[in-house]
């Protein structure tokens, strides 16, 4: 070893030795955190933040709208746009409703079909407008016939634009809200929804130029170039965007479906589903082209059947969630966690409302300390702590109030039994949600396409159920045998004096009312005739 290397490591500082009786005294010799000369870097910080991705979100959408605003007004005119606005909103309460109802058995979040129509009234149709234009003028520049630019730019580039960008908001929710993507209803929805925005957008552009082309000619009425553009668009096919489209989401629905280890299944499905959603968009657009009478053919012949056949898979797709949950939970039930009967309720969607009404009806009745039991004889009304039997909330016993206010107290109370219906109804209604989640987590650990937090998110559900099971269990099992799906048929005598056996590995949930009473939190301070009304807890039966 050279002089030179052995001076440069004498010259080195010493590194202080860590050793456990000075563990202290070092780390006491830092300085506070105002006097640090070195910080540490945020790298990757921003972009992790959900405040920061709902705020480019959104901001990224507003942009849009207002760039697709102007162009459709500056194509249209303030006339054009207003009617073409006025016409071209009302399908959309109707597509939307029918999306609704396909996904009642485990409804998406409201953030998703918001953001799936927005994407595509806004991003998409920003997205198509310039792409087509641009693709339109550089056919009728290159070609040597420019009169076919608009043939070839509607038949072959119009249909590839439109379909990649409305898929592109399938996509996004496929890889950022994996969780809440977990089949093909959901696929169908996502789809659907955002094809139903581009659509919006289109019409008002069609429909708008359709306006300003009858006031330059004169036309008004039935015989109007608009009323001809309204029937075609909105009453023949305002399914032809979100048909198209959902294609693209079954692809994405099937690969959801898969399991995590077949990559290429997993990355085929979705690519497929789009070619063949971008070919029927051809067709459909080409269809006039090839005889006068070449659109009414297509429609007969090829979108009305296709069509069915979407429909069929949804709604067998929608039916097929309902049976997975009489296949799943009855593992939990015999497990302890539910009565035996609330799988078949919960598979059912005339059980489903009839035991929210149920509830409703029960919790309110028992506000107003009526003596109708909605449950039959056995049930006692002044079983929510808080009522009295007979009395009205608010005024004391034996006291005689004057008319004005009796009726205040009258109407008082009427309010308050309504809330107190409503809280048992949303506690009911909570626990559908949460159980049909937890059937379809049960469902994808079979499938093998959870993740490694599969016990974490099971006992969360879990936990959430336990909290509402003292209203939602009873209300279930009354609407099962209500509505046929038990042998014999009958009704509970005493629904709300049901015992549960707790689990036995899930002990701190007990059925104990001290353990229940610690445990179970709801979202808000339930409404009731009590200042300690909770209605998640199981009501307790006055003392005789």
């Amino acid at each position: 070893m050279s002089d030179g290397s052995v001076q440069q490591r004498l010259s080195q500082p010493a590194v202080p030795l860590l050793k456990e009786q000075r563990v202290g005294e070092i780390l006491a010799a830092v300085p506070e955190r105002k006097h640090w000369r070195y910080r540490p870097r945020r790298v990757g910080m921003v972009w992790r933040s959900r405040t920061f991705r709902v705020v480019a979100v959104f901001t990224v959408l507003a942009i849009c709208g207002l760039a697709i605003l102007a162009l459709v007004r500056d194509q249209t005119g303030t006339q054009g746009f207003l009617v073409g606005l006025g016409l071209a909103v009302l399908p959309v309460p109707l597509l939307l409703a029918a999306f609704r109802w396909l996904d009642r058995v485990d409804p998406g979040p409201w953030r998703n079909v918001l953001f799936a129509f927005a994407w595509g009234a806004f991003a998409a149709a920003l997205v198509a407008i310039l792409a087509n234009s641009f693709a339109t003028r550089w056919i009728a520049t290159t070609i040597a016939d420019p009169s076919n630019a608009d043939t070839l730019g509607a038949t072959v580039i119009a249909p590839v634009v439109e379909e990649s960008a409305k898929a592109a908001a399938v996509l996004l929710i496929f890889l950022f809200r994996r969780r809440e993507f977990n089949g093909i209803v959901d696929g169908v929805v996502i789809a659907g929804v955002t094809a139903s925005g581009f659509a919006f957008t289109e019409n008002i552009l069609y429909l708008g130029n359709a306006f300003g082309e009858d006031q330059q000619i004169g036309n008004s009425g039935v015989v109007s170039v608009t009323a001809a553009t309204f029937f075609v668009r909105a009453v023949m096919s305002p399914f032809a965007h979100p048909l198209f489209t959902v294609l693209t989401g079954i692809g994405f629905g099937l690969a959801a479906a898969c399991a995590r280890r077949r990559r290429i299944r997993r990355t085929v499905l979705p690519l497929l589903g789009l070619v063949l959603a971008m070919g029927m968009h051809s067709l459909w657009n080409g269809s006039g082209v090839f005889s006068p009478y070449g659109f009414y053919a297509v429609y007969a012949v090829f979108m009305v059947p296709v069509f069915g056949l979407v429909t069929w898979l949804a709604i067998w797709s929608r039916r097929r969630e309902l049976r997975a949950l009489a296949a799943e939970l009855p593992a939990y039930a015999a497990a302890g966690w539910l009565s035996p009967e609330e799988p078949l309720a919960l598979s059912s969607m005339r059980a489903r409302g009839l035991a929210r009404d149920t509830a409703r009806r029960n919790y309110a009745v028992a506000a107003r300390g009526s003596r109708y039991t909605p449950y039959g004889p056995g049930w006692a009304p002044g079983s929510i702590p808080g009522a009295i039997p007979g009395s009205m909330p608010g005024v004391m016993p034996g006291a005689v109030p004057g008319p004005s206010a009796q009726a205040a107290q009258t109407k008082a109370a009427t309010q308050a039994a309504e809330a107190h219906g409503k809280a048992a109804a949303r506690a009911v209604a909570e626990y559908e949600s949460f159980a049909t989640s937890l059937a379809a987590l049960r469902l994808q650990a079979r499938r093998g396409t959870t993740g490694p937090d599969f016990a974490e998110r099971e006992l969360e559900l879990l936990h959430h159920l336990w909290q509402r099971r003292e209203v939602a269990a009873p209300a279930l099992t009354y609407a099962a045998q209500a509505t046929g799906l038990l042998r014999p048929h009958r009704l509970p005598p005493l629904p709300y004096a049901q015992q549960f056996t707790p689990h036995p590995q899930y002990g701190a949930y007990g059925n104990g009312p001290t353990q229940a009473q610690a445990h179970a939190q709801p979202p808000g301070p339930g409404p009731g005739p009590g200042a300690d009304y909770n209605p998640y807890l199981r009501p307790q039966q006055p003392p005789r």
